[in-house]
């Protein structure tokens, strides 16, 4: 129907001596104004030598004749805006076929798009030895959605996590264990006890490193023996706490509902990106992108607008630069045919990613021009930013912890089993802080406020798993499903609730190319505010009313695609609330 119409607008604009018009149909903001509405006149009036007005009356002339019958009307408002209006059987029909039809909720259907392409998106990326903070729930809420947005438009997406295992953080944190061995967890303890204590030892051994020269020297010259794995007692510290690390990291994805399709370590690609590093250096036959510096290697970036990063330090050893480049290179050795990479990271990394994304292109033009870097600002509230080097750390564990203990005494007289209440705390707790990160702006800062977040009415995630609660509940009384056929009688006149129910397409389609999941987020609260505008006016559940059947359905089409837009922003919807 869309492509119809645009089809017709082009084919007035050729008329009219436009060789290439790209039209583009949007949603008016007031829905009196019309269902759909293009901006055209505005965009090629100039070409032409006219006002915007005259282009758009000069437009509806021409389509009088040829107007489909799905379009009741078509006005010309303001400066130039061409409004069409729809007629109401088209919505009642779509609402019928959202209601009737079982979506996998994952999509779209990549089944029926075979060749729609990989993409590849890594994020989350949290270091062993070091808590999982909020920083690593920010950019693992956006990894996730923004994964979840391409795979509903069709395409197959490979999650990629790159855990950090090897550096001077670990030499820290080893050195502070080999300290304290008496005080060592024993593998019964809960793993947030075993991972709390490495936060302990890395906040100690940084401070020590940093305080005292001596310990600075002995954690450095660590730092070689843990690379070298030359000191089996060293070696047996290291897997301990790396093996704790990334069975709590298990945890919490769980938890957050991520799982990923492939894990690439820091410790796998050193050697990787070594090689790589040297091999184009100045004087090595390859693509020069290196130089020797003071007894390093570094990539001078001034060349191009950047800035200098060095890629192997004084003492021989791969900086985290030699190691993204190794990451890339696996990446694109283990999927070759991807047609991107995408990257999320916080934004403080930005101008670091635009000088790695300057190497890779020099490097390999192809695959490096395939890469891409989504910067994500910082979960923030009163004290400031978080610093896992002050030991002023936020752990993932420590806010799902309390957002849970304020859902459970919020749903406390509801008569839910121990077991239900948390499971539904969990939930909520989590989808309060995904909407939160995901209601704005993704380059954004994010201030937290654990009150509104929980929040069962307004602008929150609850609201809508709330929504989508009642729409359940009432779809069970219903008693199962009947035929959604045309045959159910329909109200005299569309509603806000069918015109919204039907863009969502359009909105998924919008937010992916954009990259912004905040875009879905304040769809679904319009969405959620209808649907509960809709229940407040009317009966749903009547047996005595023939219209019932139609709002039955209507509350199914809601319930499908309001669990579809919260599976986009990896919300569940809890069985009760």
């Amino acid at each position: 129907m869309k492509q119809e119409l645009i089809n017709l607008v082009e084919k007035s604009l050729r008329s009219l001596g436009v060789a290439q018009p790209q039209i583009k149909l949007d949603y008016p903001e007031n829905m009196d104004h019309g269902d759909l509405t293009t901006n055209v006149a505005l965009v090629y009036s100039k070409q032409l030598g006219t006002s915007p007005k005259v282009l758009a009356e000069k437009i509806v002339a021409d389509m009088k004749n040829v107007r489909p019958d799905f379009i009741v009307d078509v006005q010309v408002a303001g400066v130039g805006f061409i409004n069409f209006k729809l007629k109401d059987q088209i919505f009642f029909d779509e609402i019928l076929n959202i209601a009737k039809t079982d979506h996998v909720i994952g999509g779209v259907g990549a089944d029926h798009k075979e060749n729609a392409g990989e993409v590849l998106i890594e994020y989350t990326d949290p270091n062993t030895f070091k808590a999982f903070h909020i920083g690593h729930i920010m950019s693992n809420t956006i990894g996730e959605s923004v994964s979840r947005l391409i795979e509903f438009s069709g395409k197959k997406i490979i999650r990629i996590c790159y855990p950090s295992d090897i550096g001077l953080h670990i030499a820290k944190s080893i050195w502070a264990m080999q300290q304290h061995l008496e005080e060592i967890p024993s593998e019964a303890a809960p793993i947030e006890e075993r991972t709390q204590f490495l936060g302990k030892m890395y906040v100690e051994g940084t401070k020590a490193y940093d305080a005292d020269p001596t310990v600075k020297n002995e954690i450095d010259e660590l730092n070689q023996v843990i690379y070298d794995k030359s000191d089996q007692s060293v070696n047996d510290l290291y897997d301990k706490g790396r093996g704790w690390s990334l069975d709590h990291f298990q945890l919490l994805y769980g938890i957050l509902g991520t799982k990923f399709d492939t894990q690439i370590f820091e410790s796998e690609v050193a050697a990787i990106g070594l090689e790589v590093v040297r091999a184009h250096m100045k004087g090595r036959g390859a693509t020069e992108v290196f130089e020797e510096s003071d007894g390093a290697v570094v990539f001078k970036g001034e060349e191009y607008g950047l800035h200098t990063r060095v890629f192997i330090n004084s003492r021989g050893l791969p900086t985290y630069e030699t190691k993204d480049v190794g990451l890339n290179v696996t990446k694109f050795r283990k999927y070759p045919n991807v047609e991107r990479s995408i990257v999320v990271t916080a934004n403080e990394q930005n101008e670091y990613f635009k000088v790695i994304r300057k190497v890779l292109s020099l490097i390999d033009e192809k695959n490096g021009g395939k890469t891409f870097h989504i910067g994500h600002g910082m979960l923030r509230f009163s004290q400031g930013k978080m610093s896992s080097r002050t030991g002023n750390v936020i752990t993932a564990d420590s806010l799902i912890g309390e957002m849970k203990k304020m859902v459970i005494e919020r749903i406390a007289e509801r008569n839910f089993t121990a077991d239900e209440s948390d499971e539904i705390a969990t939930d909520i707790a989590v989808g309060a802080i995904k909407y939160t990160i995901l209601r704005q702006a993704i380059g954004g800062n994010v201030i937290f406020d654990s009150a509104a977040s929980i929040s069962f009415e307004g602008d929150s995630g609850p609201y809508l798993q709330y929504s989508a609660v009642r729409a359940n509940s009432i779809i069970e009384k219903a008693g199962g499903s009947k035929s959604a056929s045309l045959a159910i009688q329909k109200p005299d006149h569309v509603g806000v609730l069918e015109k919204l129910l039907v863009r969502f397409p359009d909105i998924a389609e919008r937010a992916n190319i954009e990259y912004a999941p905040q875009i879905v987020s304040n769809y679904l609260v319009q969405l959620a505010g209808s649907f509960n505008s809709f229940y407040a006016a009317e009966t749903i559940l009547d047996k005595k009313d023939p219209m019932s059947d139609y709002r039955v359905e209507l509350t199914k089409a809601f319930l499908k695609t309001m669990t579809r837009g919260l599976w986009i922003l990896g919300i569940k919807v809890p069985r009760k609330m």
